[in-house]
């Protein structure tokens, strides 16, 4: 047993804050990170990442902040592009076979990416490369070699697939390659750590025993990460649940305005996850919330503008919170709202459609059903109602979103 010093514990232990460390636990981690040291290799830390839609949130920067530490210590991240590995789609968690991109799709998507996840990590300093470089060159007897390390039975002890067999919904066979794909990219690129949301296990772990069965000595270890919820307090963040999902290409305005609507019980979980704040401010926080010795409104505005700063700037932190100050705070309409000239009658729902104030007409019918659509402040609750050139009034979609029709 290897003596492990003290400054390389502490290295771990904040490693692994919100993290689970498979195998070994902060211990383990301790040992590699005392290992790379002594023989000067730095770790190859590894994020895979499928390009399925152009931008990224702050759910996917909880672990894109854990590479950051890592790379601030020293080590090598290695970025992977999946562009082998999107062309099929991850079914971790789905319900359903996901839809194929063409390599156009995940080419222009992988581009906006890593301009996104600049703000994050130092992508110049990251080894950067695309799994098409090596999956697409596979043979076919590769692929068969590749294929006899795991079973069906393995295979089926997925949670996503199990259920989705037991409720007699489709599994496509090609489904079955995509943890194997991912596993090899370990061999690919000869990764010490792979880093992953929690949703992640099977595919991660997998990656262990394909590096075992290709010869490496000590596979790679795995770091998961907790999913972030979205702003409704209940399903992970995704663009699936676009009015619940805070993007990195989200404004200022929006960015703040979507983290002041956080409930109360996500305030410390969010710092947490997104910030630096030491954990022992964090209980302090939890402490003050639960004995009303403060306004939980005071802690998230510190928590909106910290992480609105940090990908916006100061100036723009400082002007989303003086905006939302005065639009929700004191109920005021912002300045220099945009005017949208209505040159024929046209539905409500349809118009926040086209002003993007909704995703969809269903968003639309909800924002209604719950109050939130405004003409001059008088809510709008009617479906069918018509919206026309005469009207000149301000349109109020939810607490952040303003048109004055004219």
């Amino acid at each position: 047993m290897v003596d492990i010093r003290p400054e390389f514990l502490e290295q771990a232990m904040q490693l692994t804050r919100n993290a689970e460390f498979l195998p070994d636990g902060a211990q383990g981690l301790a040992a590699k990170l005392q290992h790379a040291h002594d023989t000067n290799i730095p770790l190859r830390v590894k994020l895979g990442m499928d390009p399925t839609r152009p931008d990224l949130h702050l759910g996917h920067t909880v672990v894109m902040r854990k590479l950051r530490e890592f790379q601030k210590l020293g080590h090598k991240i290695v970025l992977i592009v999946g562009g082998a590995t999107a062309m099929i789609g991850d079914p971790s968690g789905k319900t359903d076979t996901r839809p194929a991109l063409t390599k156009e799709q995940v080419e222009e998507n992988a581009k906006s990416y890593f301009e996104q996840m600049s703000k994050v990590v130092d992508t110049t300093q990251a080894e950067v490369t695309n799994n098409a470089d090596w999956l697409h060159s596979m043979s076919f007897t590769d692929l068969l070699k590749l294929a006899s390390q795991i079973t069906v039975a393995q295979m089926m002890t997925r949670d996503d697939f199990a259920k989705r067999y037991a409720e007699g919904r489709p599994i496509a066979i090609h489904e079955f390659f995509y943890p194997l794909m991912q596993a090899y990219d370990s061999v690919a690129i000869d990764s010490d750590i792979e880093l992953g949301g929690t949703d992640q296990r099977f595919n991660t772990l997998l990656g262990r025993d394909i590096q075992a069965a290709y010869g490496k000595k000590y596979p790679q270890h795995v770091m998961m990460l907790p999913l972030l919820e979205g702003t409704d307090g209940v399903v992970k963040m995704s663009k699936t649940y676009p009015e619940h999902c805070i993007s990195l290409t989200d404004s200022a305005k929006d960015m703040f305005g979507k983290l002041m609507s956080i409930p109360d019980t996500l305030i410390t979980r969010y710092y947490s996850l997104l910030t630096d704040v030491p954990q022992a401010e964090l209980l302090e926080m939890d402490k003050q919330i639960e004995s009303n010795s403060i306004n939980p409104r005071d802690i998230k505005m510190r928590l909106a503008h910290m992480i609105t700063e940090e990908y916006h700037g100061k100036d723009g932190a400082d002007k989303a919170q003086a905006e939302f100050i005065n639009v929700v705070s004191n109920k005021g309409i912002p300045e220099n709202i945009e005017s949208v000239k209505i040159e024929a009658e046209t539905g409500l729902l349809d118009l926040l459609v086209n002003l993007n104030f909704v995703a969809s007409k269903g968003e639309a019918k909800r924002l209604i059903q719950g109050g939130g659509v405004k003409l001059d402040g008088e809510k709008i609750s009617d479906m069918g109602f018509i919206v026309t050139p005469a009207m000149n009034k301000v349109l109020q979609a939810g607490k952040r979103k303003f048109a004055k029709l004219v």
